[in-house]
């Protein structure tokens, strides 16, 4: 059976799906779940694999909202589809996340009821705490990625892009302690930690100064005292820390550390450093899967911004960037807001539940199978891909080893875009 027959085959299932699909955006959408504790969404995807017939771990990977499956002949090219499903604390689903995850699960059905003509085998992956947490780089820790030869999703946006500008960034929170006293009656019997935290913070806004244009750092004071008149003997400060790759994010996180202990030195406290477990790294899109997914969506009636007059420094960040550092992947952006409604705002929150967020899930599931059944059944696709994700592979590799800190906290590491 020749690719365009399968593809028209999937458009035709994901066609006839299309108001169950749109269905469970609208479920996800209006019981919107925080990083871990997507509990529902993830028993309504997987019940919906179930009823399709295909199997389903929960659990999956060491995270209780993940899940897998996995279909179609083994020793065959293997392509992952990811959903995610977290929202963002007082937003919501601002960042459409209903929508990715509506967008794999028409994928993954409608390349699952191929049968036995599926040209490949596919991994459908629940990929919990994309908004915090890294929970795609806690999965691929467990082996989530292991075997697959490519990976997709698709994320809503204002705009149709063939990929996300993405730099890599990691979060930290400092804690200082210090002795209380009365400020007024006997201040030289007090350690100040908020001096401590000032210090650390004047010391960052002069490294700003001096690093490069690529390179991000910003915080806030979470945690400052209790009264004027009491030294503080304990403060908090939550930074992030972004810049081009994980290379060089890890060069700049040691400025930062150095930062934070000047801050302790200086006032006599001591202090607390708890990095992310997980960083997020940039995005490494393959360019040739990419093309594919663009040929494949201006078959639906999409076009595409080009990504080359995007404003300069308009970069996000995303732990599919982990994922990409590990096989040729590619993370498309498709409109589902005009596009002067960015995502991460409660108005990009009410376009993700409206009728041009449901054509997004359906449009971006189609796009999805039949990118997945290109790569499937074009050997010389799948030469490119490999070729291209092949030149950068070592850096690649160190990035991913730079990503992943097993003494890190899960909680605090994220794509800089929730709440704390």
């Amino acid at each position: 059976m020749t690719a365009s027959v399968l593809k028209r085959q999937v458009c035709d299932a994901i066609d006839a799906m299309a108001p169950a699909l749109i269905e469970v955006s609208h479920v996800i959408h209006a019981n919107p779940e925080l990083a871990f504790h997507e509990v529902e969404a993830a028993r309504l995807l997987t019940s919906r694999l179930e009823s399709a017939g295909l199997p389903v771990t929960r659990g999956a990977f060491g995270l209780p909202t993940a899940y897998a499956s996995g279909f179609g002949p083994k020793g065959t090219p293997e392509v992952a589809i990811l959903s995610e499903y977290d929202a963002l604390p007082g937003i919501g689903h601002s960042c459409g996340h209903n929508i990715i995850a509506t967008t794999g699960l028409g994928a993954a059905l409608a390349l699952g009821k191929l049968g036995d003509a599926l040209p490949g085998r596919v991994r459908y992956l629940g990929t919990p705490a994309e908004e915090r947490g890294g929970g795609k780089e806690l999965m691929a820790q467990q082996g989530a990625f292991d075997g697959v030869d490519a990976a997709m999703m698709v994320h809503p946006a204002g705009i149709d892009l063939i990929t996300m500008p993405c730099i890599a960034i990691s979060e930290v929170v400092v804690t200082y302690r210090g002795k209380s006293a009365h400020a007024s009656a006997v201040p030289h019997m007090g350690l100040n930690a908020l001096d401590a935290l000032v210090t650390a913070y004047q010391s960052i806004a002069q490294l700003r100064q001096h690093i490069k244009h690529t390179e991000r750092i910003h915080g806030i004071i979470t945690k400052g005292g209790m009264a004027p008149n009491i030294v503080p003997d304990e403060t908090e400060g939550f930074f992030y820390v972004r810049a081009a790759n994980a290379e060089e994010l890890a060069i700049l996180k040691k400025r930062v550390q150095l930062c934070f202990e000047a801050g302790a030195l200086a006032t006599g406290c001591t202090a607390e450093v708890k990095w992310a477990k997980a960083d997020y790294l940039d995005l490494k899109t393959s360019m040739p899967l990419a093309r594919s997914y663009e040929t494949n969506m201006r078959t639906v009636g999409r076009d595409f911004f080009p990504i080359e007059k995007l404003p300069s420094g308009s970069a996000g960040s995303t732990d599919m960037g982990n994922v990409s550092h590990r096989i040729p992947s590619i993370h498309p952006m498709i409109s589902c807001a005009p596009p002067n409604v960015v995502i991460h705002n409660p108005e990009f929150a009410r376009w993700a539940g409206s009728e041009t967020g449901d054509k997004a899930c359906i449009d971006g599931a189609k796009a999805l199978a039949m990118t997945a059944i290109d790569y499937m059944t074009d050997a010389a696709l799948r030469e490119k891909t490999a070729a291209e994700f092949a030149l950068t592979a070592e850096s690649s590799a160190r990035s991913v080893a730079a990503a992943y800190d097993p003494n890190g906290v899960a909680e605090i590491g994220g794509c800089g875009c929730g709440a704390r």
